[in-house]
Order: C-alpha cells, then structure tokens, then sequence
C-alpha cells in the first residue's frame, strides 16, 4: 500500500477563538476553508523509488539552486511549494533567495520597496503585475520570504519584449532600447536541440488561429514563439544566478515545469552558467489517483517528481500567464 505524506499549508489562516453551534461553518469566511493537508507522493529519481518529503528536503537542502517545477493552475502545488520554502529554512543553515518566474524584472525596485516596508502591499500589487492567481498561490511565499528578510527576485524578461520576439525573431533584441535591452539577459542562446523539439511538439498544430498558412509559414512561427521561449529562459537564468553570486546563497527558483523538466530550458541555461553548481530540479505533477502513478516512468523529469492529487478544476479555465507551455 502506498505511503502518503502530508504537509500542512502555510497559507492556512489560525483561527484562536473559534465559533460554535450549529452555524459555526456558516460563520468562517470562505477565504479560510481551505483542506488541512496536501496528499501527495514523492519519488526519488536517483534511488528509483517512492520516498517522503523531509528526505527530498534533507536533500535539497544540499544545493545551490533548486527548480520548483509547478503546474501554474494547481493549488495544491503552490502549498507544496511553499512547505519547501519552510522545510529548506529549518535545514539550511546559510541565506535563502526566492526567485519568481511570476514577476518580471522591471517590478523589481517596486518588489525591494515592499520588501523593505517601504510601501504598503496595495502599491506593490498596483504597480507590478501580479498573476491572476497571486494572492491563492504565490503570496504565501512571497510573504514567508519577507518575514524571514530573505530576497525575492523578479526573474523573468517583460512581456513586452518576450511578445516582440515571438513577432519578431531573436534578432529584435538587438534593436531595443537600452533601457529595454538591461531587462533581457546579456548572453542568448537558442539551440536547435531536444528542447527546441519538445517546444515544438507542445505547441502542435498552429496552422489554425482563423488565419491559412503554409507549412513554412507555421514553422516560421513556432520558430519565433520559441525564440520568445528562450529570451525568457535566458533571462530567468542569468537573474538565478547573479541572485546567487550576490548574495551567496541557495536560490530556489519557482517557475512552469516546462522550463526545468529534464533539466531543460532555464535549468539548462543556469547550468551553462554555472557548470560546477550543485542544482536539483523538482517536477511537481498533479495526478488524477496517487494509488496508480508510476513514479519510474517520470524519473528523466529532474532529481524528485511530486506526485499531487490535482486540484479540482473550474469549468473554464485560463491560458498560462507566461505565454508559454507552461
């Protein structure tokens, strides 16, 4: 019989005086009621078997940079995530930075200013874009980060620019402005390798879009939406690893699985960077039964695949905020 662990959220709200009577439920604000655990099982690649999360945290404890590999949709991921946030302060002796593919660098004075105290959460918020989900999903970390003075980095390249690429081609990047090209890593790569042919393979069939194109025209396309791909994976490596450098700590990298699963992408990209770093990648991956998953046909993700039992979905559900697989 499968071994489940639980791991309490740090979202959760503690409520001292609690009501009673049979209108007690009625009473607490939906905000709050929230599950008390995480089912989930995790699997160590390397050993080849099912493990618990203190042992993957013993272990990551151990890095330099650890990629937090995530569905962007999956609540019960984001709890996962920030348990690792707390589990890896009670084991790490040494600094910890939270890097965020979620905010793009140019929040980045806005996100020290909060940080600091400086500005109340409200201006923080109104100013740097947070995704839809922010406050569900990413704010727990972001808030334990804070309490605890650790940095937080805003990672990732804008929008903006990332959307002239993928109208433009890579070579847009050298036209910017220079205040536009700071926000975009200094060094750019953008092999035609394995991960240029599961970008490809992700994005599918994109001859549709109420436009006819020809073959060469569809692949003319996917060729600049991967560059885009690729801008933002350079950036996101180059801010991982000057956080590192500067404040020679653990950085732990919060993004979409599609950027660090079989060490690809952003991890890749850090790897060139920093070829001696000792780096772990975890993929996150919400199942349907945890009873049948079958951790040895994910072991190439990264270091430790966490199985979650996926968070019930609404009957709509947006496209991801990176503009990207995932």
């Amino acid at each position: 019989m499968p071994r489940y662990f639980y791991v309490a959220s740090l979202s959760i709200a503690i409520v001292a005086v609690a009501p009673t009577g049979s209108d007690a439920q009625d009473s607490i604000p939906a905000s709050i009621l929230v599950e008390s655990y995480v089912p989930h099982r995790v699997f160590d690649t390397k050993q080849n078997r099912f493990s618990d999360f203190e042992t993957m945290l013993a272990a990551l404890a151990k890095a330099d940079v650890v990629f937090l590999g995530e569905q962007h949709d999956d609540t019960r991921t984001h709890r996962l995530q920030a348990a690792t946030l707390e589990g890896l302060d009670r084991r790490r002796e040494g600094p910890i930075v939270l890097a965020l593919e979620m905010f793009e660098r140019d929040v980045q004075p806005l996100l020290d200013s909060y940080l600091a105290g400086a500005i109340p959460e409200a201006d923080f918020l109104a100013g740097a874009r947070p995704w839809p989900n922010y406050r569900a999903d990413y704010r727990p970390m972001v808030e334990y980060a804070k309490a605890h003075n650790w940095p937080v980095i805003a990672g990732n390249v804008p929008r903006r620019l990332a959307q002239v690429v993928s109208r433009r081609g890579l070579g847009a990047v050298d036209s910017l402005p220079s205040d536009d090209r700071a926000l975009v890593a200094r060094d750019l790569s953008c092999p035609h390798d394995d991960y240029a042919k599961r970008f490809a393979a992700t994005m599918g069939d994109m001859s549709g879009h109420g436009v006819q194109m020809t073959p060469d025209q569809v692949k003319a396309m996917v060729q600049r939406f991967y560059e885009a791909q690729c801008v933002k994976d350079e950036t996101m490596a180059e801010a991982v690893v000057a956080a590192g450098t500067t404040h020679a700590a653990l950085v732990v990298h919060a993004n979409g699985s599609f950027h660090s699963d079989y060490r690809m992408g952003t991890a890749a990209r850090v790897r060139r960077r920093l070829p001696e770093s000792r780096m772990a990648v975890v993929s996150f991956v919400p199942v349907e039964d945890l009873d049948r998953v079958n951790g040895k046909s994910r072991r190439k993700l990264g270091d430790w695949v966490v199985f979650t039992l996926a968070t019930p979905k609404p009957k709509a559900s947006a496209p991801s905020p990176s503009g990207s697989p995932n």
